[in-house]
């Protein structure tokens, strides 16, 4: 019982702690004064982002994985974080990224732009925002779907369990 509460604190604590800081930690070094920094970070940030995801899908698949929902929502919250903030840098270059102005505006087109609505209001102008924003429903597309599927299948699977055990007999 401790051990799913603590699961379900580090459920809620991961993207809570993300949010507080990227609302909370000065990002004034990445944009353009700092192209170099602020491409070498974002990009390796997602790439370790990418590998933590499809190392827990792998233990989710080996049948190795111990609560890997907390650390699946992490990740992926992590991710959302790093293109919030690349997307508030490019918007200090004029003309890549019309209407974004602040980290509200950052995070709320990462989650549209992840989500594929696309309102209109925040719209990439540049070709550097146009190939972030390819770059970003790429990676939604490949690590959402491998992340959600995962967390389905230990859905369904614990679903099983709990039906099974109830219908054996004596219990």
């Amino acid at each position: 019982m401790r051990e799913t509460a603590r699961t379900y604190l580090v459920l809620l604590a991961g993207p809570v702690l993300l949010l507080t800081a990227y609302f909370t930690v000065p990002l004034d070094w990445f944009g353009p004064h700092h192209p170099l920094l602020s491409w070498l970070v974002a990009g390796s940030l997602l790439v370790l982002l990418g590998l933590g995801l499809l190392r827990e899908v792998r233990l989710q698949v080996l049948g190795r994985a111990r609560h890997p929902a907390p650390r699946i929502l992490f990740l992926l919250c992590g991710a959302l974080v790093v293109f919030a903030t690349s997307y508030l840098g490019m918007s200090r270059q004029p003309g890549e990224l019309d209407g974004l102005t602040t980290k509200v505006d950052g995070l709320y087109f990462t989650v549209i732009t992840m989500a594929t609505v696309g309102y209109g209001d925040i719209h990439p102008a540049g070709q550097t925002a146009r190939v972030v924003v390819m770059l970003q429903l790429l990676y939604t597309v490949v690590f959402l779907t491998t992340g959600v599927t995962a967390l389905t299948r230990q859905v369904k699977t614990r679903a099983v369990q709990r039906a099974h055990h109830r219908e054996r007999p004596g219990d």
